[in-house]
């Protein structure tokens, strides 16, 4: 276990922007797409601020872990534990199955693991132009002490 202090401030960021969305927002979008599409994000990157696994097992954990939430919804599993008329619990298992939930979490997995991608991966060049310069010239001079060797082996 480890603490990753930029999972951290994107996870609070997440989860700011988040109750924002569930107090403040009552519209026919932002609330129940881009809600969804956050989320999985936000448990992502909480998963990464605290446990050091690697980038796909904790984007696949976070998609079956969000599918598994909503086929509950499915099922109703709220009111079969007799937790339907707890406000938390509605808010954490939500509701209402929708399809289209599904869809947002695994764009915003997708969207995870692009940026992830791009922000994350090694360039090709490795070095810095500096070092690619030094290791030309130790290069160069390791080719010169062994012709200078090869040369006094040769007399």
């Amino acid at each position: 276990m480890r603490f990753n202090r930029n999972y951290f401030l994107i996870s609070l960021l997440l989860l700011l922007i988040e109750i924002f969305i569930g107090a403040r927002m009552h519209d026919a979008f932002v609330r129940p797409y881009a809600g969804d599409f956050l989320v999985v994000i936000l448990i992502y990157c909480m998963v990464r601020m605290l446990f050091d696994f690697g980038r796909a097992e904790v984007a696949l954990g976070t998609l079956l872990f969000s599918y598994a939430v909503e086929w509950t919804q499915y099922w109703h599993l709220a009111d079969h534990l007799h937790l339907g008329h707890h406000t938390l619990a509605r808010i954490l298992l939500g509701d209402n199955f929708s399809r289209v939930d599904l869809a947002c979490y695994t764009f915003g997995i997708l969207t995870v693991i692009l940026i992830e991608k791009i922000l994350l991966t090694p360039t090709t060049n490795h070095q810095p132009p500096t070092a690619n310069c030094q290791l030309l010239v130790a290069s160069h001079n390791h080719n010169q002490r062994r012709t200078r060797r090869r040369s006094l082996r040769d007399q």
